[in-house]
């Protein structure tokens, strides 16, 4: 499929929104018009001072619609073209014309400009997001609003990435490497050596500028592959070189069950972790082997009891909607499961076919009944986490998600992750440590965002290290150029 860009600067938001309804093919770019194409559809959006337009050409034959530019010219070509591929594809997603990561951020936006029933009539009315949609944006805006709320111009959070897993995932776009490998395995020890180093020297930032470090989250790959002792090291390097009285929360993901021993979970508490994540992602076993995962159904229940046991009060489970193999009853199911174990946070996520994963390697695509199905199970989610008291409170989505849906975080009243809000609404700088970590800071009193990547991968990040230090001296310079 060829996508004609013309006289317009909208490419990313054109070209987002026709892999929309057209999630399994290649597109090719071409600014003007293309020649020769053969069978290839073509679409092509155009735009004048006056006017927009957006023809669909292909064997059926060719749709054409021209309309009035409005003030803002990319909402105005934005919504013919939907109008277009809706009438081609005779398919509305439910989440209208928007493709970007942060619903609830923009409807807390068009909140504060126009009030809530104005928001969501701009939803509805404007994007064509789905009166569901627009409801489910409205609830986790407001409940992210008290978190946004403590959140102050001198706060600060910690991501500190461990890029080792037990196995690769077959849906796992990460840098994660499974330690299965020698090649891995041979890595650990000096990457976590380092990882303390690298600490160690954000903390020395965060005390000379007067930050206040309010949560930490460990993610991954899989934090718990690592050993009791190796974990240790970390925290207490965490420990050391951080001032922890101001801190809310502090999250390391558990997240393969597999990986979880009572020793770890020890060495989690001690070293001050409050809250842990336990990842069946399905609790249909046979799914589990099909996705590369090592573990099984029951061998997710003995983790979580595992944690209760240990004395962690603040648990959370991710579930995927949409898994290869997985009927709705069965994943069903698996909300019951979880449900039934009562943990304080449940995360439904949908199956997003990233570039780099074994699964688009291999040639899935997504079709209209999975697509529907998995709007089934969100559905049920959402209906079965309401009745037993979880609420929305944490939103994102992803490109090349089955029927472009979201992920939702569900919680009991008082168990929202803090880090899960102030990451995703920008409220405050996350410091990332580690490989394929990104430091995003934020300006205290405005809205400038600026990055700094680490190196992806933890080869790199070994090789690298020194330079990777040197990146970080940008740090104060961002405050000393945005004042605290």
């Amino acid at each position: 499929m060829i996508l004609e860009i013309c006289n317009h600067p909208y490419q990313y938001e054109t070209e987002k929104l026709l892999r929309v309804f057209f999630p399994n093919e290649k597109l090719r770019i071409i600014q003007g018009s293309a020649s020769n194409t053969g069978s290839e559809a073509v679409v092509t959006t155009a735009a004048t001072d006056t006017e927009v337009l957006v023809r669909f050409a292909d064997a059926s034959g060719v749709l054409e619609a021209r309309d009035a530019r409005g003030d803002d010219g990319e909402l105005s070509l934005e919504t013919l073209l939907f109008r277009v591929l809706q009438s081609r594809t005779g398919y509305t997603p439910k989440w209208g014309l928007l493709t970007g990561v942060r619903p609830s951020k923009l409807f807390l936006k068009l909140e504060r400009a126009c009030g809530a029933d104005g928001a969501k009539r701009y939803f509805t009315d404007t994007l064509f997001v789905s009166p569901e949609k627009t409801a489910l944006a409205a609830e986790v805006g407001a409940r992210e609003q008290a978190v946004l709320a403590l959140s102050r111009p001198e706060s600060c959070s910690l991501y500190v990435s461990i890029p080792f897993c037990p196995t690769r995932c077959s849906y796992c776009s990460f840098v994660s490497q499974a330690v299965s490998t020698p090649s891995a395995r041979k890595l650990v020890p000096e990457y976590v050596r380092l990882l303390a180093q690298e600490i160690e020297e954000t903390g020395k930032l965060v005390k000379a500028l007067g930050l206040r470090l309010e949560s930490i989250y460990f993610g991954g790959g899989t934090p718990t592959t690592l050993s009791a002792e190796q974990l240790e090291a970390l925290l207490t390097a965490v420990r050391g070189a951080f001032n922890l009285s101001a801190l809310r929360e502090y999250t390391v993901e558990a997240g393969r069950p597999d990986t979880v021993t009572p020793e770890k979970l020890q060495a989690l508490r001690a070293g001050g972790v409050t809250r842990v994540s336990i990842n069946p992602q399905t609790f249909n076993d046979e799914v589990l082997r099909t996705i590369g995962r090592a573990h099984t159904a029951e061998m997710t229940v003995q983790a979580f009891e595992m944690a209760r046991a240990a004395g962690f009060s603040d648990i959370n489970m991710d579930l995927i909607a949409g898994l290869p193999g997985e009927s709705v009853a069965s994943f069903c199911n698996s909300i019951d499961r979880a449900v039934a174990l009562a943990p304080e946070n449940i995360t439904v996520h949908t199956l997003s076919l990233k570039r780099a994963s074994t699964m688009t390697a291999n040639g899935t695509q997504f079709d209209k009944e999975s697509a529907e199905n998995a709007d089934e199970m969100l559905h049920y989610a959402a209906t079965a986490l309401g009745n037993a008291g979880f609420n929305p409170y944490y939103m994102y989505r992803q490109s090349k998600t089955l029927g472009n849906l979201e992920n939702t975080g569900y919680t009991k009243d008082g168990y929202e992750c803090l880090y899960n809000i102030f990451m995703m609404e920008e409220c405050h700088t996350v410091l990332g440590a580690g490989a394929g970590a990104v430091t995003k800071l934020k300006a205290p009193h405005g809205a400038d965002i600026s990055r700094i990547f680490n190196y992806k991968y933890p080869y790199e990040y070994i090789t690298g290290f020194s330079q990777l230090l040197e990146r970080k001296r940008a740090i104060p310079v961002f405050y000393e150029t945005h004042g605290l």
